[in-house]
């Protein structure tokens, strides 16, 4: 069976590919902004779920497959972000969490596809404390002028020139990186699809 990735995030697919699995990327083109505005009052676990099945959802399936959707926010001091998208947005966060610890959390959803339909779905979200260093104004000035945390939610990574910033994380690192496995084989197992078989 083939597994579709609905995202474009390279760092999802490195992890899939790293773990066996060759998925076939379909971009869904999901408006985030519109759709977590759409929400009534949803926990953060809540929206990056909706945020991962819109993705899954939106994407056009192969007569028999499994679709994986993933979104990922970071929760600070009570507020919910994504990805910051400029320069200026990067550099405020960085200076709001240097030193600190915050929660990114990754929503997942899988659906099963059979002749074309949905047959199968499960959801869910993983948490991971991520304990942030505190970079000097050149390291930070040097890494938001890379532009990987532009682009990336919470404007970090920890597998790419944003690990020399993180001191540590407690949970989940795949999840970190934007797809947990361990979850994903867990919600693959709630749909009948045991992960072995996309191997």
């Amino acid at each position: 069976m083939r597994l579709i990735l609905a995202s474009q995030s390279p760092a999802r697919l490195s992890v899939l590919r790293s773990a066996g699995i060759e998925p076939v990327v379909r971009v869904s083109g999901v408006d985030e902004d519109a759709l977590v505005a759409s929400l009534t009052d949803p926990t953060p676990e809540e929206t990056v779920v909706a945020l991962s099945a819109a993705k899954a959802e939106a994407i056009e399936y192969d007569d028999e497959c499994v679709v994986v959707g993933c979104d990922s926010m970071l929760l600070f001091e009570g507020e919910l972000v994504g990805k910051p998208g400029t320069a200026e947005v990067a550099r405020e966060r960085w200076h709001r969490v240097s030193g600190k610890s915050g929660v990114l959390i990754t929503g997942h959803t899988v659906l099963r596809v059979s002749q074309g339909a949905v047959v199968g779905r499960a959801s869910g979200a993983e948490s991971t404390v991520v304990r942030f260093g505190t970079p000097s104004d050149e390291e930070l000035e040097a890494y938001i002028a890379s532009g990987e945390p532009l682009h990336v939610a919470g404007g970090f990574t920890i597998d790419g020139r944003g690990g020399w910033f993180i001191d540590g994380i407690d949970g989940c690192h795949t999840s970190v990186i934007g797809i947990s496995l361990p979850l994903t084989r867990k919600l693959l197992n709630e749909i009948g699809v045991p992960v072995s078989t996309l191997w």
